[in-house]
């Protein structure tokens, strides 16, 4: 197969494949082109599987045309054929496109094209809040009727509608996109941001020095460089922007930030003052999510906005009415007996401390339940993620860990949960491991009690949601 001859090509004029098309990265960039008139099908083994219908009905309802996972899909050399770089030769796709010499493109290569054809790109970049901060962000430049192209890894709720109940792509004008880029892959030095929001620089795929150069790279390529002041590993790069602006929730001198004292914290959503250093000027914000994080986010979208042209005083308009998004401290209900249920994308050493922080910012126990999202990352950072739950959570709390998320393959299973519950027990914090996710949701509605938060987290496995949406029906 070729690489596809020419980015800056008219990509609505042949017709694409997605392999993995349900894919949190695929389904958006899909949505895009079909938006935007191109021919679109695909393929998914999780469809193959029976798991998420409901996501693959709503697809064909919008006019995909999906496939088997057996090559069926792939009948004319002139389809582009989108997949993963790290999906395996044998797949009947793959093996079809080779034989007919289709070009194939991966997910960072099509959304790469898209947004470096734009007049204006807003990339969202860093190891956490990255989809958060990316819908906010749409949302604003959407209510400021820019008609913002969004390409999101999560359902952003402010875009749901009957017909889209999956919303993680917005199709706007093909002026102004806005996407999250991903420094796992090293993808991130494909985009060129007219403006680039970085969030955070911390551990998640990658080691600290690899991460160091990917993201001092991004903020040299942006025009506008968008820094997080109160993240220190991130503070240390504006030295490498062309022009800069910062945000900090802890003054420290940056560009927008908060005004000392002003924080009013909730369960489900807050309230602060924002004032921009630059001219003095102090505007209300109200936020639907809680968390410190999230209103670390929220100025990193107001400071991004006003990047792209947004004023400061319409940016903090705007956040009043988003709603957030799927799976991100996505509260799904509190059972008759006084149990709430969190769903969250918590994976990582720093996500999964945002969500515990925000928790026990506020009475009652913590059930965490953690799916690891594969045995690779577990190996990763694994010992970080212990200390995150040991450090984060007190005496009354627990931890709750199932065996990593494993679709196939031949990924080392050598070292499972069993050795984080240990290292959870050796720092000081309290953690059980039972094999199945089943067993843990027994354990979890035997077990809480009224004033108790179950907070269910994990990423890459979309049946999570169900999850926790079976916890609650069991505990009604």
């Amino acid at each position: 197969m070729s690489s596809f001859p020419d980015p800056t090509a008219d990509l609505t004029a042949r017709p694409w494949f997605f392999c993995g098309i349900g894919g949190s990265g695929m389904q958006p960039l899909a949505a895009i082109l079909k938006g935007r008139g191109a021919e679109v099908a695909g393929s998914d083994r999780s469809r193959d599987q029976g798991r998420t219908p409901e996501k693959f009905a709503a697809l064909e309802r919008q006019g995909f045309q999906l496939f088997p996972q057996d090559g069926s899909g792939i009948t004319r050399p002139e389809q582009v054929l989108v997949a993963s770089a790290a999906i395996e030769d044998t797949v009947p796709e793959i093996v079809r496109a080779k034989e007919l010499g289709l070009p194939r493109l991966t997910r960072a290569d099509l959304n790469a094209a898209l947004f470096n054809s734009a007049e204006t790109g807003v990339a969202v970049a860093g190891t956490s809040g990255k989809s958060t901060v990316t819908g906010m962000l749409g949302w604003i430049l959407h209510h400021a009727e820019r008609a913002p192209t969004i390409m999101n890894g999560a359902v952003m709720k402010n875009f749901v509608s009957p017909e889209r109940p999956f919303a993680s792509a917005v199709v706007g004008g093909t002026d102004l996109y806005v996407s999250e880029v991903d420094e796992s892959d090293g993808s991130i030095a494909f985009y060129r941001p007219t403006v680039g929001v970085l969030l955070n620089v911390s551990l998640d795929h990658k080691s600290m020095d690899e991460l160091r150069v990917l993201f001092g790279d991004f903020v040299a390529a942006s025009k506008v460089a968008v820094i997080n002041a109160d993240d220190d590993e991130a503070l240390a790069l504006v030295g490498r922007a062309q022009h800069a602006i910062t945000f900090a929730i802890d003054d420290k001198g940056a560009s927008i930030s908060v005004v000392p004292g002003s924080i009013a914290d909730g369960p489900t959503r807050q309230a602060a003052t924002v004032i921009d250093r630059r001219d003095g000027s102090e505007h209300p914000l109200v936020l639907g999510v809680p968390g410190r994080h999230n209103l670390s986010n929220a100025l990193a979208a107001i400071a991004g906005a006003n990047a792209a042209g947004v004023t400061v005083a319409e940016a903090v308009a705007a956040l009043a009415g988003f709603k957030g998004l799927a799976r991100r401290f996505d509260i799904v209900g509190t059972s008759p007996s006084g149990v709430t249920v969190i769903d969250d994308f918590g994976h990582n050493p720093e996500k999964c401390a945002a969500t515990l922080r925000t928790l026990k910012a506020h009475p009652g126990r913590v059930l965490a339940f953690f799916q690891p999202h594969g045995y690779g990352p577990l190996r990763q950072m694994g010992a970080e993620l212990a200390e995150t739950f040991a450090q984060e959570l007190g005496p009354d709390d627990l931890t709750l860990l199932c065996d990593p998320v494993y679709f196939g393959g031949t990924v080392d299973r050598s070292e499972g949960s069993e050795r984080i519950v240990d290292l959870i027990a050796k720092a000081g914090g309290k953690a059980f491991h039972i094999n199945t996710r089943e067993g843990c949701g027994d354990f979890l509605v035997a077990n809480a009690a009224a004033g108790d938060r179950i907070v269910v987290m994990g990423a890459r496995d979309d049946t999570l949601s169900e999850f926790a949406a079976s916890i609650l029906a069991r505990l009604g």
